[in-house]
This record gives structure tokens, C-alpha cells and sequence, in this order.
């Protein structure tokens, strides 16, 4: 796919449940508006009213991996078309938690959705466009495992798996990274917050 070829910047987060990548982009969004008059936030599946509702059934209804896919770019298509388009189009910046990395990654990787048709929904959803700069945190399945358990709160169904599960998206992330080194860079998420922060402004600062 493409880059977004518009006036403003499309930058992903990706990385696997319990790796730290929400904590952060709330600063991310921060650091982007020193540098340019609007920063969008967004996340995936989410970010419209009707995305929001297809990441409610999807996080929490159990499904089959196909099924899965063709919501989350559902979810994906309108995200796109109301909210990362329009933003881009405009100059603006914008910063999403998830967006195609993680279907190749979940669906892909973790449940063995064919790439092939991951990407051909990829180019029915967002026909070329894909992130300028995507940074994947990435650490092992013990620390993201305890992160999660620390939060208190009732785990959806995809922190809820396993740890060959969470193996499987963690090398598809990877595989995307050693694919895609010019856009796809990761961060060592194991690290503490201070530094994977110092991280996050060396891979921003290339943009």
C-alpha cells in the first residue's frame, strides 16, 4: 500500500495487549502538537460512533476469525472515510491506536486469516493508504501478561488469550518490522516508561 500522499502525517501504534502503546499516545498526541497547528487521536477498532459499536461486539462476543476480519474493517472502512481521510486531507496529523498492522497481526498471525485476503479488504477499505511511521511496542508475553493482570479490570477476549496466541501476533509484528524497516519500527516496550519515551522521540523525530 501506498503512503498517505497529503498534506498531513499518519502514525500508528501497534504491539500486543499489555505492551504499554495506549499508556503512550495520549503523550504522543502532546509531542505532535509542538510541531503542527492539529493532531487528531484515534484509536482502532473505534474512532466513529459506528466503529465503536463493532469494537464492543467484537472485543467481547466470541466469533470466527473470518467474521472477525470482515468487522474490523467494517470498523476500519468508516474510521477512514469519516475521521483519518478527511484529518489527512486537510494537513492535519493524525496518531491511531492500531489500524491494518493489527488485523495482519490478530487475524493474521494469531488465528491464520490468509494474508492474501487481508489485503485485498485492506485495499477495498482504505485504497492507498497506509501509514507514514507505524512504532510497534514490543516485549515478552510475562510482562505484557503482568501488566494486564495489574490493571484490576476484567480482560476482553483478546487479552484473555493465551501465550501461543500472543506469541503468533508478537512474530507477526515482527515479520511486519523486518518487511517494512522504513515505516515499521520497534520499540522496546520491556523498558521503563522514561525510556521507552526516549525512544518514541528518536523514531518521531524521522518524520
Amino acid at each position: 500500500m501506498a503512503r498517505a500522499s497529503c498534506g498531513g502525517k499518519f502514525i500508528t501504534l501497534e504491539g500486543v495487549d499489555g505492551a504499554g502503546k495506549s499508556t503512550h499516545i495520549a503523550w504522543i498526541g502532546e509531542r505532535l502538537r509542538a510541531r503542527t497547528a492539529e493532531v487528531i487521536v484515534t484509536r482502532e477498532p473505534g474512532g466513529t460512533p459506528f466503529a465503536e459499536k463493532m469494537r464492543a461486539l467484537v472485543l467481547a462476543e466470541p466469533m470466527d476469525a473470518f467474521a472477525e476480519t470482515l468487522l474490523m474493517f467494517a470498523a476500519r472502512s468508516d474510521h477512514v472515510r469519516q475521521v483519518i481521510a478527511p484529518a489527512l486531507a486537510r494537513g492535519a496529523w493524525v496518531a491511531c491506536d492500531r489500524f491494518t498492522d493489527a488485523t495482519f497481526a490478530y487475524q493474521g498471525g494469531g488465528k491464520g486469516v490468509p494474508e492474501g485476503l487481508i489485503r485485498q479488504l485492506a485495499e477495498a477499505a482504505h485504497p492507498g493508504l497506509a501509514p507514514d511511521l507505524t512504532l510497534v511496542f514490543d516485549c515478552p508475553y510475562e510482562i505484557a501478561r503482568a501488566r494486564l493482570e495489574g490493571t484490576g479490570r476484567q480482560l476482553d477476549r483478546f487479552e484473555s488469550e493465551g501465550k501461543g496466541f500472543f506469541d503468533r501476533v508478537r512474530g507477526a509484528y515482527r515479520k511486519l518490522a523486518r518487511q517494512e524497516p522504513g515505516r515499521v519500527r520497534l520499540i522496546d516496550a520491556a523498558e521503563t516508561a522514561d525510556r521507552v519515551k526516549v525512544m518514541i522521540e528518536k523514531e518521531l523525530s524521522t518524520i
